[in-house]
């Protein structure tokens, strides 16, 4: 039955996880530029992006946390045969977990690592339909010359939950839509544009 679900990873897999790997730390260092995840494949719930950045990221060192709109059996599968990463059923245990729109409440039971070490902390992909059409967003910080305009759609609670941590400590997110992918580390300050009293 297992042998049924399993579906191919990467075509070249060392050459493309290098590449997907060089687009996660740009991403990463340079917070709201949008990178695109060409020819990856999708897997059930998961999205192209999604799917490479696992297929990268996760190894059996990595215990994993998914979303229950995410936790399929294909998925579960695919991630034990290609990544070998253990699937926990505690998100706070978790070096990664996977999220949609519709987890991100779970944001607040996650590790966000210590003020001596805060690189423990656990990294966040977070699927959206799109990485566009939300409010707008002003970032800054390392990595970004002066400002950085980003309309990530994203419920007010997400930043309230991600403003909960003093940094150092904190989480780091990848989020991805489709093909494409931008970071959002805990280095980065966001401000919100004021919303218009109609």
């Amino acid at each position: 039955m297992m042998n049924s679900m399993l579906l191919p990873a990467f075509n070249t897999p060392v050459d493309d996880a290098q590449s997907v790997f060089r687009l996660a730390l740009s991403a990463m260092s340079e917070p709201g530029t949008i990178h695109d995840t060409a020819h990856s494949l999708a897997l059930d719930e998961l999205a192209p992006a999604t799917y490479a950045l696992c297929l990268t990221l996760l190894d059996r060192d990595t215990p994993l946390w998914l979303a229950p709109e995410l936790d399929t059996q294909a998925v579960r599968a695919n991630l034990a045969f290609h990544c070998g990463c253990p699937v926990l059923s505690d998100p706070a245990k978790a070096a990664f977990v996977l999220l949609t729109q519709e987890s991100l409440n779970a944001i607040s039971w996650l590790y966000t690592g210590t003020d001596r070490d805060p690189h423990t902390s656990c990294t966040a992909i977070v699927q959206l339909d799109s990485l566009e059409g939300g409010q707008a967003s002003s970032w800054y910080g390392p990595g970004i010359l002066e400002r950085r305009s980003m309309r990530l759609p994203l419920p007010e609670m997400f930043w309230s939950l991600r403003g909960a941590s003093a940094f150092p400590r904190g989480l780091d997110f990848l989020f991805t839509a489709g093909q494409r992918i931008t970071g959002l580390p805990r280095s980065t300050r966001v401000l919100h544009a004021v919303k218009e009293n109609r």
